[in-house]
């Protein structure tokens, strides 16, 4: 994943709306879908819960 789409998955992680990750990063709601797309495409993923549960085990969510 790209900085960017960690970014926003640690924002989804954290259980925030698209419009809040949007508000929060300063970035349109559409980017926002365009970059969870990326994740769950990446992570052969299909839902929130989904990306958040292969993130966690994985340790992408844990600060750098």
């Amino acid at each position: 994943l790209t900085p960017r789409e960690v970014e926003v998955l640690r924002l989804v992680a954290a259980g925030y709306t698209n419009p809040e990750i949007a508000e929060n990063l300063v970035i349109s709601i559409r980017t926002v879908e365009t970059h969870r797309a990326a994740i769950h495409r990446k992570l052969d993923t299909s839902s929130r819960a989904e990306a958040v549960a292969f993130a966690r085990k994985h340790g992408l969510l844990e600060d750098r």
